[in-house]
């Protein structure tokens, strides 16, 4: 049965499988962020110039650099990094082993789908710092209601992920997969998984972006108690010390986090997906 897969893939997409790899120019790939970055700092630089607003209203890029020595040093950045990034993940490995049976239960059972399926979506357009109230009410101010709103932050994508990844497999793969003499768990493992594999990272990859943002919406308003300060807290910090260089600093920490996250895990993933399906994503070129 380990073979059915790659007759398969042979047998149905013959002119994908010749299709050379498209590899995108890692100069480009470098190049073009850093001039985005180097373009935005110095139109931000000028406008703190010309701008009548006080240096505290309106901070220049060497202001809020000038907070990162101070953040390093007592190790309150490295701790809130820490304690945000443990959360993260080990919230997101949680919210995977939720939501994949329970999508693949719903890709297999036309008529719970139509129950469950519309409140999947809708809980997924649902914005996160909505359940933060609700969580503390019912956990307190403890860890449960980090895990809480970020599990339902990140849940509901990947389920959508991994049932849009299924809805697109050819029928013939079914059908090919029974002549063969498949299973259902040999089907299942073998074809529908694969076949779905690009949905279902597309689906982990938006859910690992909506728990982030869901655990910064927690972190941020809930604070003290038993929770470990995290990330979040110190946005909630530097709004209490009307230190705007400080909120700023860690905004820019959030989005590094998550840009370093989607670079070193995501990106990867998804272009050898493409590349071994002889497919590339758009705006990327050949060679």
């Amino acid at each position: 049965m380990s073979i059915l897969a790659p007759r398969l893939e042979r047998g149905l997409a013959p002119a994908a499988r010749r299709r050379p790899p498209a590899v995108p120019s890692r100069i480009d790939a470098v190049v073009a962020p850093l001039l985005v970055v180097v373009v935005a700092l110095s139109l931000w630089q000028i406008l703190a110039w010309v701008s009548p607003l006080r240096d505290d209203l309106f901070p220049a890029p060497a202001d809020v650099a000038a907070r990162l020595p101070a953040v390093l040093a007592d190790g309150t950045l490295a701790a809130a990094v820490g304690t945000s990034l443990w959360r993260a993940a080990s919230g997101f490995v949680l919210a995977v082993l939720v939501a994949t049976p329970i999508a693949l239960l719903l890709g297999h059972q036309p008529l719970l789908r139509k129950g469950i399926g519309p409140l999947v979506s809708a809980l997924q357009v649902l914005p996160s710092i909505a359940w933060v109230p609700a969580a503390i009410i019912l956990f307190g101010l403890s860890d449960a209601t980090i895990y809480t709103v970020l599990l339902l932050g990140a849940i509901p994508s990947i389920i959508n992920g991994l049932l849009g990844g299924m809805d697109l497999m050819p029928p013939a793969y079914r059908a090919l997969s029974q002549v063969l003499g498949a299973n259902r768990l040999q089907h299942l493992w073998h074809v529908e998984l694969p076949a779905a594999l690009p949905g279902y990272v597309s689906g982990l990859r938006q859910g690992w972006a909506f728990a982030w943002r869901s655990l910064m919406a927690a972190e941020l308003i809930a604070v003290g108690g038993a929770l470990a300060p995290g990330v979040g807290s110190l946005l909630q910090r530097g709004r209490d010390l009307a230190d705007l260089p400080l909120v700023i600093l860690v905004i820019v920490v959030i989005l590094l986090v998550g840009v370093l996250i989607e670079l070193a895990c995501f990106a990867p993933v998804e272009r050898k997906l493409l590349r071994d399906r002889g497919m590339r994503r758009t705006g990327e070129n050949n060679g």
